[in-house]
């Protein structure tokens, strides 16, 4: 029984130290044999790498000229590009007598120009050989001239003259988030409110400021 009672202690110790030996040579048990925690492996691993910022490019204009552009692009430090481009205005209300055979047109014409008329003959377009009285910023203003040339006995309508100009604008290039603070500022400066601003995420870097 003794003999017994010994082998059973034997084993039992056999069985507590044989974990215990084998994390110690193993190297990965924490205090009390435990596995070490994933935020203490995380630890040593290498930090990301850090994103790029966000970059925006901000259109805005109209400038009357490139000089000008530029000279508004040097008031902010900033990545600055200029650029042109066809701008659509607002048309004119033109009055017109109406169409008719070219001789015909060319003989009123000079009708009008001996009682002191100024006019001319329109050369092409969709309303060639009609003869224009005038082109008005003011719908009013060409109304009330249509109604005199009416009661003159004139064929007259009232039409539309399409016209454009060539614009000069900026591409700013701003960290995302301050564009509205740049364009204040820039409006501050020039003196006076941008026709359009526009901004999208940049898709090259603007011409520095150095070289626009």
């Amino acid at each position: 029984m003794k003999w017994t009672a010994f082998i059973l202690l034997v084993l039992n110790l056999v069985i507590w130290w044989l974990p215990q030996w084998a994390g110690a040579q193993s190297g990965v048990s924490g205090p009390g044999g435990a596995l070490p925690r994933v935020a203490s492996l995380k630890s040593s691993e290498a930090p990301p790498e850090t994103l790029p910022e966000a970059r925006a490019c901000v259109r805005a204009g109209w400038f009357d000229g490139g000089a000008e552009a530029r000279a508004a692009g040097e008031l902010v430090d900033v990545p600055f590009s200029v650029y042109e481009q066809q701008v659509e205005q607002a048309p004119l209300h033109w009055v017109l007598i109406r169409p008719q055979p070219e001789a015909d047109a060319r003989a009123q014409h000079q009708a009008l120009m001996a009682e002191g008329v100024e006019s001319y003959v329109v050369a092409s377009g969709e309303h060639q050989n009609a003869i224009s009285l005038g082109l008005f910023k003011s719908r009013e203003a060409a109304e009330a001239v249509l109604a005199e040339k009416k009661q003159d006995n004139l064929d007259v309508v009232l039409a539309k003259f399409p016209r454009n100009r060539i614009g000069y604008g900026l591409v700013l290039e701003v960290e995302s988030g301050q564009e509205t603070e740049l364009v204040q500022s820039v409006e501050a400066e020039i003196g006076k409110k941008f026709e359009f601003i526009e901004s999208s995420t940049c898709k090259g870097v603007a011409t520095s400021k150095e070289n626009p």
